[in-house]
């Protein structure tokens, strides 16, 4: 007797018969009309009721599947990110730009028991991928390994390669992996992240945490311009292939809100590929190194003594001589007048002068200063790179005088920029930050570390130095925006020595525009340029005047634009005429009002 024509009893004592058994009363009616109805009546009941059953089956699971593709959660943002382990969010620049995202790659695996024909296997692998290495992929069938894990990284494309193959034995695994679509260019500041999707480098590593958390629900904005960033680096790239440097760094900060919109350093890798770059490349020296920086430490030197109100800028140095201390002899590089003004003695950049200014106004007043501009800590970024500066025990007389134009003492560009934006923001000093503030957002409080009247001070000597002083080569390439700077030439300690032959760094440190009141943007560009080869367009000089400041003036002039900074076309953006050693200040700084 078959099932279908078992008696109900029979079936109810079957370990599915409780299903049966809740069916007490329909199953009581189907007997009842067994005896009453006709053969076939009773035949259409049974399909009825399997009917009914599988519809009642069919309705559960698409209740279920309902319910997992509406309230599975994976239609919340953020959720699908998370299922490749090591996924990142991506990295933009502040205009939404792609700096770093993540693509879909695969893992290839070997299952060697699956194989068939080893030999012709690893044939077919090998021509479909030829950067697989034969000896790896030989060690894959030869093992009595379960699975074995023979490259990474493969494209969609090269996965369809393979599995067109048909090859037994051959799987593949999805894996994330990190793109970084501009090559070279910011590859220090971007940053790496490692297989595993943990940063190691650069924003990569200093954001690491919030790019993670981010996956899949929104991208890490940063505050890098990727139109600041590629001008500043090609033109530092060409320069530091020119003259043939060991190695060069450039920043652009905007000082009011001390957003980093650029920050290359040369030479520069692929961060898609870091394993296979020189390791000395792979180093931030905008953050990570350190330098002796040379006279454009004078901009630190004069803000700290036009504030403490202990010279003004009438004040007259005597340079005729060199400055003897115990043990030690300051030169000037250049011979000039035997009396300068205090705004002489910045824009003939006078060793004499700065080093007597600094000693006038002692040791106890440059500590405060320079631990308020930042110079004795490493500098408060993001960066992990973030190096430390290497400063004297002591501030005796020697270290005083020499500290006032950059010796003995060496801090990271980093520093410097931090530094050198609070002398031309108003005095504020405020951490840089590589995170893009929003609109209408105010920048950190910061700290008030000189008057703002200093400021406005600061920011005319710069302008005076672009146009009448060493940095005028700055101005001229770009003309119209009110450009400033502080140029630097230091010698190099070698063997414990400086050297005075050709190893120095040539550095350039530019404002634009220095009009304009502390609530407008202005911007702070930084070049160094590291040993110089001399060349025939510099008249055979490796100084910041004739390396640096040029190359500072192209990329003000490419990035303007771009910043929609204020430009001048008019006689008063021609250079101030020469003014004599006894014009009063107010002729010093014409045109140089809030």
């Amino acid at each position: 007797m078959t099932t279908a024509d078992a008696p109900f009893e029979d079936i109810a004592d079957r370990p599915w018969g409780t299903f049966w058994r809740g069916l007490e009363g329909p199953r009581r009616w189907f007997e009842k009309s067994r005896g009453a109805e006709t053969t076939e009546d009773a035949v259409r009941m049974r399909i009825f009721f399997v009917m009914a059953l599988f519809c009642a089956a069919f309705g559960t699971l698409a209740l279920f599947a309902a319910r997992a593709s509406l309230f599975s959660g994976l239609d919340r943002a953020g959720a699908a990110g998370q299922l490749i382990p090591g996924a990142r969010a991506d990295l933009l620049d502040r205009n939404g730009e792609v700096l770093a995202m993540d693509l879909m790659r695969y893992g290839l695996y070997i299952q060697p028991r699956d194989v068939s024909d080893p030999a012709a296997t690893q044939a077919a692998l090998l021509t479909a991928l030829p950067m697989v290495p034969p000896a790896r992929l030989a060690v894959a069938f030869r093992g009595d390994h379960k699975e074995y894990y023979v490259i990474g990284g493969l494209t969609p494309e090269m996965k369809d390669r393979v599995h067109d193959l048909g090859l037994g034995g051959v799987e593949f695994q999805e894996e994330s992996a990190r793109a970084y679509p501009l090559g070279v260019t910011g590859a220090h500041v971007i940053g790496f992240a490692g297989k595993d999707g943990i940063g190691l480098a650069g924003a990569e590593k200093a954001f690491d945490v919030d790019i993670r958390s981010k996956a899949g629900r929104s991208p890490e904005q940063l505050s890098i311009d990727l139109r600041v960033q590629g001008a500043l680096q090609d033109e530092l790239d060409a320069a530091g292939d020119h003259f043939g440097v060991k190695d060069a760094v450039g920043i652009v900060v905007n000082v009011r809100t001390g957003e980093i919109l650029g920050m290359a350093s040369y030479p520069s890798f692929d961060p898609g590929a870091p394993a296979k770059g020189d390791p000395a490349a792979l180093v931030n020296h905008a953050a990570a190194t350190v330098y002796e920086p040379g006279s454009v430490f004078k901009v630190f030197t004069l803000a700290m003594g036009l504030d403490s109100g202990l010279v003004n800028i009438r004040s007259v140095f005597d340079v005729c001589s060199p400055l003897v201390l115990p043990g030690q002899t300051i030169h000037d590089y250049d011979k000039g007048d035997c009396t300068l003004p205090l705004w002489e003695v910045f824009t003939h950049s006078s060793n004499i002068g700065a080093a007597k200014m600094a000693v006038k106004v002692g040791a106890p007043a440059m500590a405060k200063y320079f631990r308020d501009f930042g110079l004795y800590g490493k500098a408060p970024s993001e960066l992990l790179e973030s190096a430390r500066p290497l400063l004297s025990k002591k501030l005796s007389i020697n270290i005083v005088a020499t500290n006032a134009f950059g010796q003995a003492i060496s801090v990271s560009p980093l520093a410097l920029a931090s530094g050198m934006s609070a002398i031309l923001n108003g005095g504020v000093y405020r951490p840089l930050t590589l995170r893009k503030l929003d609109a209408g957002q105010a920048p950190a409080p910061g700290r008030q570390v000189i008057k703002p009247s200093t400021s406005r001070v600061m920011l005319g000597l710069m302008r005076l130095n672009a146009t009448n002083g060493t940095g005028h080569s700055a101005d001229l390439l770009a003309p119209g925006y009110m450009v400033g700077g502080k140029t630097g030439t230091a010698t190099k300690l070698v063997n414990g020595r400086y050297d005075l032959g050709k190893r120095n760094l040539a550095s350039f440190a530019g404002i634009f525009p220095t009009t304009g009141s502390f609530d407008q943007d202005r911007y702070y560009v930084l070049v160094m340029m590291d040993e110089p080869h001399v060349t025939a367009e510099t008249g055979g000089f490796t100084t910041g005047g004739a390396v640096s400041a040029p190359i500072v003036g192209r990329v003000i002039r490419r990035i303007a634009p771009f910043l929609n900074a204020p430009r001048v076309v008019s006689p008063s953006d021609e250079p101030l005429p020469g003014a004599p050693k006894d014009a009063p200040a107010a002729t010093v700084l014409a045109g140089i009002q809030p």
